[in-house]
């Protein structure tokens, strides 16, 4: 697959700004970042060895 050019990103900013417009656009980065933090967040606790003895996972 090839790499997007600086014309592509171009183009691909300026659908965005036409779909979504120039005032929502800082409300869905928002709503990224916070889907991102959540999902690193998750990996974290998912990713903790659990203790020898520890039943709880039955």
């Amino acid at each position: 697959m090839s790499k997007l050019g600086p014309w592509e990103i171009i183009l691909i900013v300026a659908v965005v700004l036409l779909i979504f417009g120039g005032r929502k656009i800082p409300e869905l980065m928002r709503g990224l970042g916070r889907g991102v933090k959540e999902f690193k967040e998750g990996m974290k606790t998912d990713d903790e060895p659990s203790k020898p003895g520890d039943n709880s996972s039955k």
